[in-house]
């Protein structure tokens, strides 16, 4: 049986840990040659241990302009192509709106909307005519969630891009399609500073805002991803698809 992603070739930025790093597991496992970045040294490493020598680990900052340009060229001298962008980098940043200044501000809209846009558009010329480009958006943009307002905007504006991009890029069959995800179960948690008392309490307070009353895993977003990047999505064009639990519906 042919695997879903068989000659396909993939790049998952911020794909070193949680969900990117599954969804390369993913991909690996429908047959796909992949690419992963990420930014902490250790985690590269660690990622490079578990995908294996096939796979490219490469360090690249999603907020920094210059370093997509470098990481597209990076990857044209590495592969004949480029099948499948999932745009998985992002930064979650929440905090009080009297408590943002224009750097951390700069920051969050840096990593989430701007560094892909200028990654997607430095790719260009190596995205095949059938590719599909995955924007990793979230939920926090349909509702109104207390202190995600500079990271539920720009997750709005990577959404907004999904439609927009695939009117500019649909006549060269390339497709743009956004997934949302609602809370999900990833070492996130531990990068708060807090105790573990404190992190188990907020993480059960988040449980209780999905109507599934769980997070969901990076399996099942990695699931939705190899689905948005196969054959099987072909007839899917700028839409977004909510893996949430029920968040941004119920």
């Amino acid at each position: 049986m042919t695997k879903r992603l068989h000659n396909k070739y993939a790049l998952i930025t911020g794909g070193t840990a949680g969900i990117g790093l599954e969804t390369a597991k993913q991909f690996q496992l429908e047959g796909a040659t992949i690419a992963v970045t990420g930014r902490n040294e250790t985690g590269l490493v660690d990622a490079q241990a578990l995908l294996g020598n096939q796979a490219l680990v490469l360090k690249s900052d999603a907020c920094n302009v210059e370093q997509q340009a470098e990481l597209a060229q990076r990857l044209m001298d590495e592969f004949p192509k480029l099948d499948i962008v999932y745009i998985n980098a992002g930064d979650v940043t929440h905090k009080p709106l009297e408590d943002w200044d224009e750097t951390s501000f700069d920051q969050v809209m840096n990593t989430n909307l701007k560094g892909p846009f200028f990654l997607i558009q430095s790719l260009l010329p190596l995205l095949s005519d059938s590719a599909s480009i995955i924007l990793c958006g979230s939920v926090s943009a349909q509702i109104g969630l207390a202190q995600s307002s500079v990271y539920a905007a720009s997750k709005a504006g990577l959404i907004s891009l999904a439609r927009t991009l695939s009117g500019e890029l649909k006549e060269r069959g390339i497709r743009v399609n956004s997934i949302s995800p609602g809370p999900t179960q990833t070492d996130a948690f531990n990068k708060f500073g807090l105790s573990k008392e404190k992190r188990e309490t907020l993480i059960e307070e988040v449980k209780a805002l999905v109507p599934l009353k769980r997070m969901g895993s990076p399996w099942e977003l990695a699931q939705a991803a190899v689905f948005m990047a196969s054959d099987e999505s072909a007839y899917m064009l700028g839409s977004e698809l909510l893996i949430d639990g029920g968040v941004g519906n119920l």
